[in-house]
């Protein structure tokens, strides 16, 4: 997932640019209101977190963009900003953090965003892949996959988290009795094995859904 920081502090800009990739998010920065606006029109993110004060204006233009191609945002604000973070939140923000803030809380923030956006955008697309959460079908090159409950859960997880990595422990606490049906460590193994026959071109070179030797899994 890709995020663009309107952020004019450099410190700033350094810090959550490398905490954030670290967790798996590309982060493309933007000093400037200008700058900012530009990008959005020419790329595609997930998310913008904005800061109110920026180089060459302030973040209610670059949030005003961002709105309008339907891309949710995250705030960034001073203490004495409140006002403008409440102006922010009546218009139509997602949500905003007071600085200084700590990077787990923002983290956090940041994921309930995606999953509730996630949740209004049903038809999500990764690949070849075409998944209706409304309407709890999958696609791949427009022909239907049939799934079972606990692959369903398995893939809806990942796709609340995309470009995040989960370890095996996250995902059978999401798993955990699912239709009635007992998933511990062995049987979390032979449920990605058949999702991923399922989903994957090759299953043996897995390109939707990685494994991170180790650490866990990850969707792309």
């Amino acid at each position: 997932m890709k995020i663009l920081l309107a952020e004019d502090d450099r410190s700033i800009q350094t810090s959550l640019s490398e905490f954030l990739s670290k967790e798996g998010f590309r982060v493309v920065v933007c000093a400037g209101q200008a700058e900012a606006e530009k990008t959005l029109r020419e790329q595609s993110f997930s998310l913008c977190l904005i800061d109110i004060t920026l180089s060459d204006g302030d973040g209610f233009g670059v949030f005003r963009t961002a709105k309008a191609i339907g891309i949710p945002s995250i705030f960034l604000t001073a203490s004495a900003e409140e006002n403008h973070a409440v102006r922010a939140l009546d218009q139509g923000a997602e949500d905003y953090v007071e600085k200084p803030f700590r990077p787990r809380e923002l983290l956090s923030r940041i994921w309930s965003v995606l999953r509730r956006n996630s949740r209004n955008t049903p038809r999500v697309a990764v690949g070849d892949l075409l998944v209706d959460t409304g309407a709890g079908t999958v696609e791949k090159n427009g022909r239907a996959i049939q799934i079972s409950a606990v692959e369903w859960r398995l893939l809806t997880v990942f796709l609340d988290n995309r470009g995040r990595l989960l370890s095996r422990n996250q995902l059978l606490e999401d798993l955990w009795d699912v239709g009635g049906d007992y998933v511990n460590d062995n049987t979390l193994t032979v449920y990605i094995k058949r999702l991923r026959e399922k989903i994957e071109n090759d299953p043996k070179e897995p390109k939707i859904i990685e494994t991170v030797r180790g650490l866990g899994y990850r969707m792309k």
